[in-house]
């Protein structure tokens, strides 16, 4: 099961802080989507979770400046 995460709304650090805290409750293996903006969330949440060890399967254009990072623990 794949959980979601909306930080469309969120300005950094609190995109990536919230991002995190949702990863930490999945298990290995399991994958987070997460919906962010172009700008400083798309540069920074993709290269922060690779930096906590977990992996960045896809950086897809949603659509506008939304972006859908799927990340997995």
């Amino acid at each position: 099961m794949r959980k979601k995460l909306d930080i469309t709304k969120e300005h950094c650090p609190m995109t990536f802080v919230k991002t995190k805290l949702e990863l930490e409750k999945l298990s290995e293996g399991e994958t987070l989507e997460v919906l962010l903006t172009e700008g400083e969330p798309l540069e920074n949440v993709p290269r922060s979770a690779k930096e906590q060890g977990f992996k960045v399967l896809e950086v897809q254009h949603v659509r506008q400046n939304i972006y859908r990072v799927l990340i997995e623990k």
